[in-house]
């Protein structure tokens, strides 16, 4: 299925409730020297969020976008927040192993919309915090600007199964159909940036 009908919710499409933590699917890697003194003493109750170990993850993904007729679109996901309601958002994961940036952005958007793309440039990172219930995690997500080269758009690939559905959405409808803030403003930067220079898909 690769309906692009907007993601159920408020009127407009988007989740009528904001959901502060981002998708996961991958296990956490927390760094050793920070565990140090922080750990919960079996029995003791539940840890106090001051006294949480940090987490320091790093995702890359982004906007793989190709020329149509009707003007520049981009492939993105459907996936299933927290509360159970199906958001738009832009394809992304963990890097694994040695994995560049670039790397991972190139396979996550592959393996999430089927599509195989091309990094011509970088669109921006976001960097954030959120808490769990064990751990604090310091999240930055590098997101690239990528030429589409083929492939037929399907979240079939998914190996986590995080991604319901994905489809082609026309450019210019992103910042109003992506679920999260930072998402829409990097589609309006890649908006801008493919204004100025649009052989960077062609």
């Amino acid at each position: 299925m690769s309906s692009a009908a907007p993601a159920p919710g408020a009127p407009d499409g988007r989740p009528s409730v904001p959901v502060p933590v981002p998708p996961g699917g991958h296990p956490l890697r927390v760094d050793p020297a920070r565990l140090h003194g922080s750990q919960a003493t079996p029995g003791a109750g539940p840890v106090q969020s001051g006294h949480l170990p940090v987490v320091d993850e790093t995702s890359a993904g982004g906007l793989v976008v190709e020329r149509h007729p009707s003007g520049h679109r981009a492939a993105v996901i459907l996936r299933r927040n927290r509360a159970g309601r199906l958001e738009m958002c832009l394809p992304k994961g963990h890097l694994e192993g040695v994995e560049t940036p670039e790397e991972a952005a190139v396979r996550e958007i592959r393996e999430e919309t089927g599509i195989v793309g091309t990094v011509r440039g970088t669109l921006g990172m976001i960097d954030y915090w959120f808490s769990g219930e064990d751990r604090r995690v310091h999240k930055v997500v590098h997101h690239f600007l990528l030429r589409s080269e083929g492939g037929v758009i399907s979240a079939a690939g998914d190996p986590d199964g995080e991604a319901e559905d994905a489809c082609w959405v026309q450019l210019d409808e992103l910042p109003e159909r992506l679920a999260y803030p930072n998402e829409q403003r990097l589609a309006l930067t890649a908006i801008q940036t493919l204004s100025h220079r649009p052989e960077l898909v062609e």
